[in-house]
């Protein structure tokens, strides 16, 4: 879900992936979690998911910098049969391997982004002991992409 949006060219830069930057994959995101709730409905997504209402409304309202990947992937997954926890699984899988491709470690991510973000809190983000919200996954995500050979 959220890692298919680079994969499908949803960014708006389908030309070249050093041209993939994190305000557009986070538009993305807030575009793929209003859609969501659009087509189920705000109060089917509260109980469905244990999503707060302050995250419901902030993507609602199109404001999803500041929601949790995990709430992210419970409101993206409520109209569909994929299990949220699945989808979290995946973006970090994403994740991990584009890390893996572009030779890069927690550190390099770290100095990359705006985030305000240590190396070692950007490692326990993408293992999960830590939260990310789809802000800060906007921005690791466009880092990788754009040192993807």
């Amino acid at each position: 879900m959220f890692h298919e949006i680079v994969v499908d060219g949803a960014t708006g830069t389908e030309s070249e992936p050093d041209e993939v930057t994190a305000a557009a994959l986070l538009a993305s995101f807030e575009t793929l979690v209003n859609e969501a709730i659009a087509e189920v409905g705000r109060d089917r997504i509260a109980e469905k998911t244990m999503v707060d209402s302050e995250a419901l409304d902030a993507a609602a309202d199109g404001d999803a910098a500041g929601i949790r990947l995990e709430d992210g992937a419970a409101i993206v997954a409520a109209p569909t049969d994929r299990d949220a926890d699945a989808v979290v699984a995946e973006v970090r899988d994403h994740l991990l391997m584009g890390m893996a491709t572009a030779v890069l470690d927690v550190d390099a991510i770290a100095a990359a982004i705006d985030a305000d973000l240590t190396g070692q809190e950007v490692q326990q983000a993408l293992e999960g002991r830590a939260p990310m919200t789809l802000g800060q996954l906007a921005e690791i995500m466009a880092v990788i992409e754009r040192r993807k050979p």
